[in-house]
């Protein structure tokens, strides 16, 4: 990978994907306060044009915010903080589904594999 726009995510398996959609719909029914966000969001596009990026346990629920964050017209970036809390098959339907440029599993011994993501986060070659 010589630049980050190559990059569209780094998960396990995407053969993950169907469990991880099923995993993020069911979540989804409990979060009532995001699925009114959401709607406004699809039709006010509050944050189009804004990069989010962010570094965090990937799991149903969080996969709905950045879901919803996308739906407001932004463009969002995660990294999972933990490979051992990281739910495979919820980053495989983010990347597969096309909701995030979702990295999975980085660690600092995977330097060599972190910098693209890292480029992409901060959308420079300079890194």
């Amino acid at each position: 990978m010589s630049t980050a726009a190559q990059v569209n995510g780094d998960i396990k398996n995407v053969e993950l994907a169907d469990l991880g959609k099923k995993r993020i719909e069911w979540a989804n029914q409990s979060m009532k306060v995001l699925q009114i966000i959401r709607k406004e969001f699809i039709k006010n596009q509050p944050l189009k044009g804004i990069r989010i990026s962010a570094c965090l346990h990937v799991t149903a629920e969080t996969a709905n915010l950045a879901i919803c964050l996308r739906d407001g017209g932004a463009d969002v970036v995660l990294c999972a903080s933990n490979p051992l809390s990281t739910q495979d098959d919820v980053a495989a339907s983010l990347v597969r589904d096309q909701a995030t440029q979702q990295p999975q599993g980085i660690s600092t011994r995977a330097a060599d594999r972190l910098r693209p993501f890292l480029r992409l986060f901060l959308k420079s070659d300079q890194i």
